[in-house]
């Protein structure tokens, strides 16, 4: 049970942006109320506190956060018991009522007689739900922000491309240094660089941290020599490019700043050393598996590997046509932390490389073979999360 009293009445939110569909049942089964209620704290507090006249109240959501989280903090403000209705476990009760329709009415009263009737399946708001909301939020915001700084990044190496190409070659891989952008920021063009010289470029380099900074001006001083032609738009790119470099070195410590409150709230969540265990699994990967499977509980390895994206999808048409691709569904947030994760691995874990060769050497082409050890990663990963284990030996992962 969510509560020490069992409730009289039971409030099912079907919740949503603009308003959400109430349905209050009390204990024997009688609908006291079963209307649409605006998503605004007056109102809120108004249908509570006229439920509460029928007894003891607990207000059940579909979603805690999100769009549900100011019904949620209403009702605890007012010192009323919540609990919520994992989706999965909603659409399985929702299965034994009779009719095919998917109201928000009839959804809500489904949530409100579930807690009625199966208070086991409801689970208790806890203050690590309040953490996995708050990591749903940031983790967002981070990929908000790597959006833009691929975006920024791509726009700055396109600006070079057009006015010096090699010089491209060694300033665009380095463009995640704000030591490098500083030096943009001062000398945007190669005329400028060339004019600021050796001793200027350094120090500016060193003054903002670049540990190699003297080979970086060295190697920027070459790279100019190579071409002596100036090429038309490259006064336009000297305007462009400071604006770019300084929006690039802000995009940087929003990110920093985020991983910062991502971090304190990661290290101290249950499961991180669980994730972290595993090779290729770093903060803001572990962050975005806590926030994405929040709530959530699957039955076999197959299935979150349906929910996240990586289960293959097999085509076939009689004899002639059979192949296997890529799901385009499932959590794309979740789909993409796995990649990366299993992209960055084969180059730092061994028993992963020589998986991945395998499957080249199978004839699959590069993102095929990463999504192929990304969904290998996610069984073990299902095993540990399962267990609470750290991670398991290679052999698991090199398993056929």
């Amino acid at each position: 049970m969510v509560t020490q009293e069992t409730p009289h009445v039971f409030l099912g939110l079907d919740v949503g942006k603009t308003e959400h569909w109430a349905c209050a049942v009390t204990a024997e089964q009688k609908v006291v109320w079963n209307k649409a209620l605006p998503n605004d704290e007056a109102k809120l507090v108004d249908i509570y506190t006229r439920l509460q006249e029928h007894g003891s109240l607990l207000v059940v959501v579909d979603q805690p956060a999100t769009i549900g989280a100011l019904a949620v903090a209403v009702a605890q403000h007012m010192g009323i018991p919540v609990a919520y209705l994992p989706g999965l476990t909603m659409r399985r009760i929702a299965n034994l009522y009779s009719g095919d329709a998917k109201t928000d009415e009839k959804d809500a009263f489904i949530i409100a007689d579930a807690a009625r009737s199966l208070p086991h399946t409801l689970r208790e708001l806890t203050p690590a739900d309040v953490d996995e909301a708050t990591l749903g939020m940031l983790t967002g915001f981070d990929l908000d922000l790597s959006r833009q700084v691929n975006q920024v990044s791509n726009r700055i190496r396109g600006l070079f491309t057009q006015i010096h190409p090699a010089l491209e070659k060694v300033l665009g891989l380095r463009l995640e240094h704000d030591a490098i952008l500083e030096v943009l920021i001062t000398w945007p063009t190669p005329d400028k660089l060339h004019k600021a010289g050796r001793a200027r470029i350094d120090a500016k380099l060193k003054k903002h941290g670049a540990r190699r900074h003297s080979a970086w001006t060295e190697e920027i001083l070459n790279t100019l020599a190579k071409q002596t032609v100036t090429v038309t738009g490259t006064d336009a790119a000297g305007i462009v490019i400071p604006h770019l470099a300084r929006q690039l070195i802000h995009l940087h410590a929003q990110r920093a700043d985020v991983t910062r409150e991502v971090e304190e709230i990661v290290v101290g969540h249950p499961l991180y050393l669980v994730l972290t265990s595993m090779p290729g699994v770093g903060l803001r990967t572990c962050a975005v598996i806590i926030a994405e499977l929040s709530g959530k509980t699957f039955t076999s390895a197959a299935a979150l590997a349906s929910y996240a994206g990586l289960a293959p999808t097999t085509r076939q048409s009689g004899t002639s046509i059979k192949s296997e691709r890529v799901s385009h569904s499932g959590n794309k947030r979740l789909k993409r932390a796995l990649f990366l994760s299993a992209f960055a691995v084969i180059r730092t874990d061994p028993v992963s490389r020589a998986y991945y060769d395998r499957k080249r050497t199978q004839g699959k082409r590069h993102n095929q073979a990463i999504i192929a050890l990304a969904h290998r990663r996610l069984g073990v990963l299902y095993a540990m999360l399962r267990d609470g284990t750290l991670y398991e030996p290679p052999e698991i992962v090199l398993a056929a």
